[in-house]
């Protein structure tokens, strides 16, 4: 959790296009990449063909239009299919990696829409003219000399000292995309906890050895593993950290005369686990003798083992997405994390939360929307995999303002339009971390025009994150903003728009116009193209400066 800005230049083009061969003579609505000048976003009756496999519509389209997208080859030749599955309206979704030479191009994902033997949308901006961008087909450092590069460099500009490394992903070879120029480089994850947590993603050229970019990648997940016990399910009861008491599924162990904070119940399986102010993770599972958790250091587990299972119900009961990757992964919480620590975070592998220092924060899973929040950030890597940098993180950061918000509604616990209200400086009243309803009021912009467009904190994922967020509010409540007035349309219809764009059409490089199209795309597809909510959605974003 911090605050902070960030940087992007867009332009949106709607109108007719003449239509192609084999597609319905309809107007396509069209975001154009203004860096790469070719689409990034495109909606419409593309393509038809009754009974051709909906992969094979995408490359046909693609090489139909191939004088638009410029991909230098045959569309199946450079696009690998990476993903495919039906979604909820009979839409097969499929997400497509743009290859060079069979090296994948990085943060170039295609996800395309086909219904009914037609092709309706493409969303993702992909990189024209490869074979033209002087790409270097040797590399002269080894995957090792990489790695080494990455961390010699975390160790000199981050920790100032070799930091306790843990696994990461895994070094992959890739072209990036730098300038009107493309090299081939290494993607290196540094991932660690002391002295510092961080989950650094690293662009090292290898040709050259240097970095080309970086970046704290702290709020992605993948699976994690960890101690768990065999037993009996039980329900104990405890007291958070506001005071609230709470009934918690548990898990009771004879063998070992215990009850464990064990959620047999949900998917598989809620884990939280004792750090004991340490920097080891996970930790231990959390142990208790009568399955009653009312000490004052039970307080933070109790709610990091509560909320997780309401996040997981509102996922699941109102979106149908069963955990963070949609199937089932295990969520595992450790707190007690290190000494006074105001931070919570996804290591790369589970929720992590820090005790606070009693002044800045208490601790930190007492705060339902920052449970929310982080989880959500595992939802986000399992779908859009959203690039926590510019733009693209900006987005990130407020899907899980987002969410964070309508699961602290979903739950009814205080519900309000703030963030980290609850566990934020407790001893001054009626302040949080930021405001969804009103950013300005601490500090971040609430239109395009009054961007951040600096590099700190990734090019200000968290300042700018309050764009978005007023837009969101905006389509929920309803109200007048620059002079624009919008028509609100509830948080359940709000929140159902922006799932649906952050599963189905955004991809990682999605900047603020895509989201807008994905979200104009995902109300027409669910409540009709003439609908007030795809009115709705334009007004929300044009009253924050987005088109």
């Amino acid at each position: 959790m911090k605050k902070r800005a960030m940087l992007g230049t867009i332009a949106l083009a709607l109108g007719l296009m003449a239509a192609p061969v084999g597609a319905s003579a309809k107007e396509r609505a069209m975001v154009w990449d203004q860096q790469w000048k070719t689409p990034s976003f495109i909606s419409g009756s593309l393509f038809k063909g009754e009974g051709i496999d909906p992969e094979e519509l995408v490359y046909r389209y693609m090489d139909q239009e191939k004088d638009m997208f410029r991909l230098g080859g045959q569309a199946r030749e450079r696009l690998a299919l990476i993903s495919k599955q039906t979604d909820e309206l009979g839409h097969t979704v499929m997400r497509f990696e743009q290859r060079y030479q069979g090296i994948p191009v990085y943060g170039a994902v295609l996800a395309a829409h086909v219904k009914g033997g037609e092709l309706s949308s493409l969303s993702g901006a992909l990189i024209p003219n490869l074979d033209k961008r002087g790409v270097k087909k040797e590399k002269t450092i080894a995957v090792q000399e990489a790695e080494a590069i990455a961390e010699q460099d975390v160790i000199e500009t981050i920790t100032k000292e070799r930091p306790e490394k843990e696994d990461g992903k895994p070094t992959r070879l890739i072209i990036y995309p730098s300038g009107e120029e493309a090299r081939l480089a290494y993607e290196v994850n540094v991932r660690f906890l002391a002295p510092v947590p961080g989950n650094w993603m690293y662009i090292i050229d290898a040709g050259s050895g240097a970095v080309l970019n970086k970046w704290n990648q702290m709020d992605a997940a993948k699976p994690g593993t960890g101690p768990t016990v065999a037993g009996t399910s039980t329900v104990g009861v405890g007291r958070g950290v506001l005071g609230d008491q709470k009934y918690i599924n548990t898990t009771y162990s004879s063998y070992y005369g215990y009850y464990y904070l064990q959620d047999n119940t949900r998917g598989s399986g809620i884990f939280t686990y004792d750090g004991r102010n340490r920097t080891t993770l996970p930790g231990s599972l959390w142990a208790d003798i009568d399955n009653q958790f009312f000490a004052s250091y039970d307080a933070a587990a109790v709610d990091a083992h509560y909320y997780a299972g309401v996040v997981y119900d509102y996922y699941k009961n109102v979106h149908g997405r069963l955990s963070y990757d949609g199937n089932n992964a295990a969520i595992r919480s450790t707190v007690h994390y290190g000494r006074g620590y105001n931070n919570a975070f996804w290591n790369g592998s589970q929720m992590v939360y820090g005790d606070g220092d009693g002044q800045t924060f208490l601790p930190l899973s007492g705060g339902i929307d920052v449970v929310a929040h982080e989880l959500t950030h595992a939802v986000t890597d399992y779908t859009a995999g959203l690039v926590y940098q510019n733009e693209s993180g900006a987005i990130n950061e407020a899907m899980s303002d987002i969410f964070g918000t309508l699961v602290e509604f979903y739950a009814n616990r205080n519900p309000d339009w703030e963030i980290g209200e609850d566990i934020y400086t407790p001893g001054i009243a009626g302040d949080a971390l930021r405001s969804m309803s009103d950013p300005a009021k601490y500090g971040d912009p609430d239109h395009y025009s009054k961007r951040y467009t600096g590099t700190q904190d990734n090019g200000g994922v968290h300042t700018n994150s309050g764009i978005v967020n007023k837009a969101a509010y905006l389509l929920s409540q309803g109200g007048t903003h620059y002079g624009v007035s919008v028509t609100g349309i509830g948080r359940d219809k709000m929140g159902k728009i922006f799932y649906r764009a952050l599963v189905y059409y955004l991809t990682p490089t999605s900047n603020f116009s895509q989201l807008r199209a994905a979200c104009v795309q995902a109300a027409a597809d669910l409540y009709g193209a003439a609908s007030q909510e795809v009115n709705s959605v334009k007004q929300a974003f044009n009253a924050v400066g987005v088109y």
